[in-house]
């Protein structure tokens, strides 16, 4: 990993605080340990409120001077970083399996995401449109037009740690915005690879210091983000717990929040269904990054009528899952990403019992050569009741419930019977189930899928959800308009003044 680290040029204990061009971090030493043996992997002098100020200061003064450069620039900026991340692909790739846990290949297909939002929002630097209207008045010209914001605060989670922020700095640079990014401390080096890499691009085109800015820091520097009225835009990523926290202190100062919360996602399996194609889907879903993704598969919803094969299926592909260190391809499971993550996947499966539930592969965690760091758990299944307390809350862990369904309706009512809304999926060949669960009264989630899993967003699509997610939307579509704001313009281009709605004012 030294040899990584080397190539990322992680070296400076200082890193935690950047703007740029300037290095700074007055706060304590965070150490981050990797959840794959439990060894440290480097330390990081993290930034206080005191770096913050100087960070907002910096960004401030530089919106001023990256807000005029022409939109396509701003594009060739971007497209020269992904750039830089198809060189350092594989290096950044497995830092982030190190140091977060998922395995090596969802690693590189976390930095394929970063460079495929590059190739995105290179294209849509061209194409930040305004409407053209027709005026009711004689000799009137009315259209809209699309502004950058300012600061976009950037407060990531640590199951994703470099995907996210790229999500919204690729969208906010062509806009026209300069970031400031809080990553998770649990995973800090990664983020300092991220700005070491944006700062060869911006040394390269000498840019003004504080495009992007980074501050590795504790929960309160977040809050103090949020709390501030010179970030226009907060966007979060984390826990629906978090998102109140977020959403409430930035809308009390009438700022505007992008929220990226909690998932409880569940699959529908229809008597119509093809088990074969949907066997890997649903299995990646429930155990892919060892079930820490937002989009993990939680729920499976089986039509009675093949419930018994399904399940007797999943209990054999269950027993095929080799768990171990993520930078091993032979291996589908790596570890969580720290020991307080393992004890609330043991609390949640007593609860599960505690409730009445019935384990038909039972978890537990690994212990022994390979296994050192204490992180390692087994995926395991569920039979459940939807409303169970437990089934209804979100675990951050590889633990699926499974129950039954009659009807199609039942399904749907089943699906959307929690709180969460973010993604879902039904695997079937009947068209009308399909359309029924895309339907108004189908799938309330902001992701709905057939005949694929839950989890493995595309780029070009918007990707958030409803309810308590949160109601945001990052990446694809027109996601861009988040980060910019709308202004509509009237220009009188004749004589005389005409007022709306046929309204006479004559002095």
């Amino acid at each position: 990993m030294e040899k990584v680290l080397k190539a990322l040029g992680i070296k400076d204990i200082n890193d935690g605080c950047s703007t740029g061009k300037n290095f700074f971090a007055s706060g304590d030493i965070i150490e981050s340990y990797s959840p794959v043996d439990g060894k440290l992997i480097a330390k990081v002098k993290v930034a206080n409120e005191s770096d913050y100020e100087k960070v907002i200061q910096v960004a401030s003064e530089a919106f001023k001077v990256w807000r005029n450069v022409p939109a396509p620039k701003r594009g060739e900026i971007v497209r020269q970083f992904g750039e830089k991340l198809r060189a350092k692909k594989e290096d950044l790739g497995r830092l982030v399996s190190y140091e977060m846990g998922k395995s090596y290949q969802e690693g590189l297909g976390e930095v394929q995401e970063m460079i495929d939002i590059c190739d995105f929002a290179v294209g849509v630097s061209r194409q930040l449109y305004g409407l053209t209207m027709h005026s009711e008045r004689e000799n009137h010209r009315m259209y809209e037009q699309w502004h950058p914001l300012g600061i976009v605060g950037i407060i990531s989670a640590f199951n994703f740690p470099v995907a996210v922020w790229n999500w919204n700095t690729a969208l906010a640079w062509i806009c026209g915005d300069v970031c400031v990014w809080k990553p998770s401390s649990k995973v800090p080096l990664c983020a300092v690879a991220c700005h070491h890499i944006w700062n060869e691009v911006a040394a390269a085109n000498d840019l003004p210091e504080g495009i992007s800015c980074l501050l590795v820091s504790p929960g309160s520097i977040g809050e103090k983000m949020c709390e501030d009225g010179r970030v226009p835009l907060v966007s979060a990523t984390g826990s629906t717990r978090v998102g109140r926290i977020v959403g409430a202190k930035v809308a009390a100062r009438f700022g505007r929040s992008i929220l990226e919360l909690g998932g409880n996602n569940a699959i529908i399996i229809s008597n119509h269904a093809d088990l074969q194609t949907s066997l890997p889907g649903i299995v990646f879903g429930a155990v892919g990054t060892a079930g820490q993704r937002c989009t993990s598969t939680r729920r499976l919803i089986i039509h009675e009528d093949i419930y018994d094969d399904v399940k007797n299926k999943l209990i054999n592909a269950y027993k095929q899952l080799v768990i171990g260190d993520p930078l091993n391809e032979k291996n589908h499971v790596g570890p969580l990403i720290d020991k307080n993550a393992v004890k609330d996947y043991l609390t949640s499966i007593e609860r599960v019992i505690a409730e009445g539930g019935k384990f038909i592969v039972p978890g537990g965690v690994l212990e022994g050569k390979g296994y050192e760091s204490g992180c390692y758990v087994k995926p395991c299944i569920a039979e459940a009741k939807n409303d169970f307390e437990i089934v209804q809350h979100e675990t951050f862990a590889p633990i699926l419930y499974i129950m039954k369904y009659k009807t199609i309706e039942e399904a749907i009512e089943l699906q959307n019977g929690v709180p969460q809304g973010l993604s879902s999926s039904i695997y079937t060949l009947n068209m009308r189930e399909m359309e029924r669960f895309l339907s108004a009264s189908g799938s309330d989630c902001g992701i709905a899928n057939v005949n694929i899993g839950t989890s493995g967003a595309e780029i070009g699509g918007a990707f958030g959800g409803e309810k308590e997610t949160g109601g945001g939307r990052e990446s694809g579509s027109d996601s861009w308009k988040a980060y910019m704001r709308r202004q509509t313009n009237t220009i009188n281009y004749g004589t005389k003044l005409t007022l709306a709605q046929g309204i006479k004012f004559d002095i």
